[in-house]
């Protein structure tokens, strides 16, 4: 199961990278929740997609994917976490920007999608 879903979180890292709105679609559960550095948002599919299309291509670039830790609550229901590092184009400091990660994934319709997915930006020490 572990293999399955870390695969599944670097497709839609993958998604966001290479903006394919429709890789990330799929792999969504409207209404999702995000939680991060401007706080909580349940939002909508037609919310997510000007959230997204407000980004600029090419902007995010994954550098790695790791401690990756996953529990199964139940047959449909998984939460994983790990920390990324990632690189922002337009990021003053051009240094990779480190964040531990976590999502909420559910089987739908026999596929996983994400319902909830969390980002806290770690201190750089």
């Amino acid at each position: 199961m572990e293999t399955q879903i870390i695969e599944l979180e670097k497709r839609y890292w993958q998604g966001m990278e290479n903006h394919d709105y429709e890789t990330v679609k799929k792999l969504t559960l409207f209404p999702c929740m995000i939680a991060g550095k401007t706080g909580l948002q349940s939002v909508d599919e037609s919310m997510f997609k000007k959230m997204f299309e407000s980004v600029d291509s090419g902007k995010i670039k994954v550098l790695n994917i790791s401690d990756v830790e996953e529990k199964l609550i139940t047959e449909n229901t998984t939460i994983i976490g790990y920390l990324i590092e990632l690189e922002i184009a337009d990021d003053k400091e051009n240094s990779p920007m480190k964040c531990v990660c976590t999502s909420t994934w559910v089987k739908k319709d026999n596929n996983w999608v994400c319902a909830l997915h969390t980002e806290t930006e770690l201190y750089q020490q």
